[in-house]
Order: structure tokens, then C-alpha cells, then sequence
């Protein structure tokens, strides 16, 4: 992995569909607006794209941390772009700030973490988690 630099930026992109409204996602009784599970997907495929250019090959980041608000609600039809900006970068630990708009109005924001993986190694550790739990 390379040296990830503060203000480095991502962006991750959807248009609201049936699957991503809180009252199919969780509960029908819920309102037909966006769920705040899917806001914060969006949020996270931002963060990896902020920082993808500076992974090697085999490697990955996994989220760690999310402190975000949800501020407004987002019907179906409606494009929501989420953005991520690296703050701070200490090894294999990064912190970023993100939002989330649809259109003009910012409909969320907060903090995120994640931390740098080495893909194969991380799934020998979950594969021998596995057989572990299955003894």
C-alpha cells in the first residue's frame, strides 16, 4: 500500500430504487424514502474510492467506524451521490469525512474509518474462524 494523502476524495453514486427504500429494506410500516443502512453503503463505497488508486494489488480496506447523521429524507427516483475526503492516514488506518446529497440538499454526513487488508491473508483468518466455530 502506498502512502494515502489527506484530502484524497471519492465518490459513489445511486439512483433511489424499491431496494434501497427503508419500508422494503427493514419494515413495511416505514416510510418509501431512503434507508439509512443504504445512505451509509453509499458513504463507504466512496471512502474505498478515495483511497483504491493507492492499494496494491490483493489489497483492500474494511470499514472500521461510522459516525454519521441522517438529515433529510430521499424518495424513490431521486440521485444520491455520496463523496468521501481522507482526513488523516496513519498505516493501515484511515479516516474520512463524508456526505451524502441528493440533488442540492446535503442529506447526510459524518466520519468513517476503515483499515488497509491484505485480502488472502484476511480470508485465512476468517476461514480458520470458521472451522474454529464449526468444531
Amino acid at each position: 500500500m502506498r502512502t494515502i494523502p489527506v484530502g484524497a476524495t471519492g465518490s459513489y453514486a445511486l439512483v433511489v430504487g424499491p431496494e434501497h427504500l427503508a419500508n422494503r429494506f427493514k419494515d413495511a410500516s416505514l416510510p418509501a424514502v431512503l434507508a439509512t443502512p443504504v445512505m451509509i453503503m453509499a458513504m463507504e463505497n466512496a471512502a474505498l474510492d478515495a483511497i483504491r488508486p493507492y492499494l496494491d494489488a490483493g489489497e483492500s480496506a474494511v470499514g472500521t467506524r461510522v459516525d454519521v447523521s441522517h438529515l433529510a429524507a430521499t424518495p424513490a427516483g431521486r440521485r444520491v451521490v455520496a463523496s468521501a475526503t481522507v482526513t488523516a492516514s496513519h498505516g493501515r488506518r484511515i479516516e474520512f469525512d463524508v456526505r451524502a446529497v441528493d440533488g442540492d440538499e446535503e442529506i447526510g454526513r459524518g466520519t468513517h474509518g476503515r483499515v488497509a487488508i491484505d485480502l488472502a491473508r484476511f480470508s485465512g483468518h476468517l476461514a480458520a474462524k470458521s472451522a474454529h466455530r464449526e468444531e
